[in-house]
């Protein structure tokens, strides 16, 4: 985040192929994207252990069609029959057809600035929050821009969203922070912008982490950082209060595949009132399973919003912030299970 190694992005632009990939069918783009990948990998084991500098790729002949362009051209194709999330709704958005997510070819932005409240070694954060979601929260806090009005902000193409980008890091940003709502309805767009970003800037990929396995490997060579969500234990739940299915099982393997790349990840996990068993017991125990070296966010910022607060009787158990006693008994189960949570609770 200080400019010492050149980002995932910016190496992904630096290497590719000569030939044409217009003909490729899909099958074929990913062919390629695995080949590409492993190239990718050396690279960046490079990158890591600073033997490979930005100076030292500007010194590389750029390819005709690079890593970078070969996912673009993927996730161009998979937005026709969308499958960028586990809903999977095979909705042509790039014929202006909208899918669960309330959007077809269009990206709106509706806000962006340096946070500083996120945690303590991601900020200042250049956040980018993106209208719409595919989750139907009944809590959401930020359900203006995510449910009631995701078309509200400033619709960007992929060069305006490279702007906002530089600005944010010509201002100071540490990295550039998606979120939203959500992003991963975006990716198409957000995959496009780097191409045109001119800074070197770690890229921070905020999210509720219930994307396919297609969207992740899109993504995996391009985010630096992960913050994903990690809400509930299990799909019951989830299916209640969020609207979403298979929840638990989706978000665990998507995790998985993070946290064996040993990337930078901060997990967050919301405690919520009469939650503490089915979820963040189980969702610590998880953590502390198979990915024990995140570092993990334990929040005690749930307060009724949004549905939850307009009808309160129907959803009883949470219509109030959690206990003093809950909160405790989530640190204390972060304690016993040694999950590394303080720094950044």
């Amino acid at each position: 985040m200080v400019n010492r190694a050149p980002a995932k992005f910016v190496i992904a632009r630096h290497l590719g192929t000569e030939g044409d990939i217009s003909g490729l069918s899909l099958e074929e783009l990913w062919g390629l994207h695995r080949e590409l990948s492993k190239e990718f990998s050396k690279l960046f084991a490079e990158a890591k252990e600073l033997k490979l500098t930005l100076r030292d790729l500007e010194k590389l002949e750029k390819p005709r069609v690079s890593y970078l362009d070969v996912k673009i051209e993927i996730a161009r194709r998979v937005m026709g029959s969308c499958r960028f999330c586990e809903w999977r709704c095979s909705v042509d958005r790039l014929s202006s057809r909208r899918g669960f997510c309330r959007l077809a070819n269009e990206t709106y932005v509706a806000s962006y600035f340096l946070h500083i409240g996120e945690e303590p070694p991601l900020v200042p954060s250049g956040t980018i929050f993106y209208g719409s979601c595919n989750f139907r929260c009944v809590f959401c806090q930020n359900h203006d821009i995510s449910q009631e009005h995701p078309h509200s902000g400033l619709k960007v193409s992929a060069e305006e969203l490279a702007a906002i980008q530089d600005y944010l890091r010509a201002e100071g940003a540490r990295n550039i922070n998606h979120v939203g709502g959500e992003p991963t309805p975006n990716i198409y767009t957000i995959l496009s912008s780097l191409k045109y970003v001119k800074y070197n800037v770690p890229q921070l990929w905020n999210s509720n982490m219930y994307l396919t396995e297609e969207s992740l490997e899109l993504l995996r060579d391009v985010i630096d950082i992960w913050l994903p969500d990690f809400k509930y234990g299990n799909n019951v739940c989830a299916s209640r209060l969020s609207l979403v299915k298979s929840y638990y099982d989706v978000v665990t393997r998507n995790l998985r595949v993070v946290c064996d790349s040993r990337d930078p990840i901060i997990i967050r996990h919301l405690v919520m009132p009469n939650h503490v068993d089915c979820c963040t017991e189980r969702v610590l125990t998880w953590i502390s399973e198979n990915c024990s070296t995140a570092l993990v966010n334990v929040m005690d910022q749930y307060r009724p919003e949004y549905l939850v607060l307009r009808r309160p009787e129907g959803y009883r158990e949470i219509a109030r912030r959690p206990t003093r006693e809950e909160i405790e008994r989530a640190y204390e189960i972060a304690r016993r299970l040694r999950i590394d949570f303080e720094d950044v609770s």
